[in-house]
């Protein structure tokens, strides 16, 4: 009996980066990173493990869709802004604005004089005309930025003086007092866990007063024996007032009554406001500041400024979300509970025709991204098999639903309805797996 040694079926690597198939890829995704799944699928031709005339489509099926590691995600969880897949999903508007910021671009250009322009001119006039309230605004890269760059431009050596009630741990372990610590504040803290009141912010006023600063806990909520002070009646105090906002409304929404905003801080007079641009917002990650002149002038002035500052392709998504069409965030979270039930119903339609195992049944989704932690939006999932959530994870794109029990949910409030059909064929893909 005569034996092939498989050495000799293995294709030559240049045969291989030379189909045209395969060149296309290398001239969207590098020569390197293609060279690499070649010679990994080649490997497996010589271990036995793939047949020779498999290794073209086997390339293909291997690469990635682009030259980077992250991958595209259907959210079907039911969390609207999942903190873990990126928090607010970008409007088609804020992704092509984006592309245009890419390349060479007018983000500190005045084209009209052919001189030096106020860099991110756009979006700051977009994010001035969404709240008018504001005298003045400011983008950094975060709302923990925008909390730091406040305390170390107005509190180094000085006191900020927050209620034990906002003292709030963000993600990853991050918690808000010792940001405020770092970037060289001291804290007052006053009232208890459940209690303040406006005696207390009052008599811990004294000479090293810099800031009263008040922090929405939206990650979690107290309920029974609390109070709270408002924000006019520390208005009313005399030192400059900080508000948190966290999760980004600019104005309020009456799906969230209880959610502060910008606006509303404003006009009860909050000096400074700080919020998320990828929250409800439903823009890119950014810290928005917003408030007088002359305090929004001397953040704007402070040597760290730089520091925490955002890119062009950033003010250009921030600017396209603003101007744009409504973002994903917001249509979900203002569809009707009839309207997210019949896509489920299309969605299980779709599966049944297909063959699989899918039902529709009621669920709850939440806001996600530290918004609005005790309420529930009414929702509808679709149930399919347990077993297909690995598979699902492994697709392209991938779908990350919930599991409960012996069933995966994949709640449909959260996926943008773009991405229904997406959704679908990638469900029979995993089933077909």
């Amino acid at each position: 009996m005569t034996t092939t040694d498989r050495r000799r079926q293995v294709p030559p690597t240049g045969e291989i980066l030379s189909d045209p198939r395969v060149a296309a890829a290398t001239e969207r995704l590098g020569r390197a990173l293609v060279k690499h799944v070649v010679s990994e699928c080649l490997s497996r031709v010589r271990a036995g493990q793939l047949p020779p005339d498999d290794v073209v489509d086997e390339v293909l099926r291997t690469l990635p869709d682009v030259a980077a590691t992250v991958r595209r995600v259907i959210n079907a969880t039911g969390v609207l802004v999942h903190t873990n897949l990126g928090r607010a999903p970008l409007s088609q508007a804020a992704v092509a604005a984006m592309a245009a910021a890419a390349g060479a671009a007018d983000v500190e250009f005045d084209l009209a004089t052919g001189r030096r322009g106020r860099r991110g001119r756009g979006a700051l006039t977009a994010l001035a005309r969404a709240v008018p309230q504001a005298e003045s605004v400011h983008v950094v890269n975060n709302n923990a930025a925008a909390l730091a760059m406040v305390a170390a431009t107005f509190a180094v050596g000085r006191e900020i003086i927050v209620s034990r009630g906002e003292l709030v741990e963000i993600g990853d372990g991050f918690r808000i007092p010792e940001l405020l610590v770092a970037a060289g504040a001291r804290l007052r803290e006053v009232g208890t866990t459940n209690r303040t009141s406006l005696a207390d912010y009052r008599d811990a006023i004294g000479p090293d007063t810099a800031l009263i600063m008040k922090v929405h806990p939206s990650n979690f909520v107290v309920r029974g024996f609390t109070s709270r002070v408002p924000v006019a009646e520390l208005a009313a105090l005399g030192p400059p007032v900080a508000v948190d906002t966290g999760s980004g409304l600019l104005r309020p929404e009456p799906s969230l009554p209880d959610e502060p905003d910008v606006a509303t801080a404003l006009r009860d007079g909050a000096d400074l406001v700080m919020a998320s641009g990828d929250k409800l917002l439903g823009g890119p990650q950014c810290g928005l500041v917003f408030g007088a002149v002359a305090l929004v002038e001397r953040i704007r002035r402070h040597p760290l400024a730089r520091a925490a500052r955002v890119d062009k392709v950033t003010l250009a998504a921030l600017e396209a979300s603003l101007r744009g069409p409504e973002p994903p965030v917001r249509r979900m979270l203002r569809a009707s509970v009839e309207e997210v039930r019949e896509r489920a119903e299309r969605l299980a339609r779709r599966l049944a025709d297909a063959g699989l195992e899918a039902a529709v049944q009621p669920s709850e989704a939440s806001v996600g991204g530290g918004a609005a932690p005790d309420v529930a939006l009414p929702s509808y999932a679709v149930t399919v098999p347990v077993d297909l959530a690995e598979l699902l994870r492994a697709g392209r794109p991938a779908v990350v639903g919930h599991v409960d029990r012996d069933r995966l949910l994949l709640d449909v409030r959260s996926v943008d309805p773009a991405d229904d059909e997406a959704l679908a064929a990638a469900v029979v893909a995993a089933a077909g797996r």
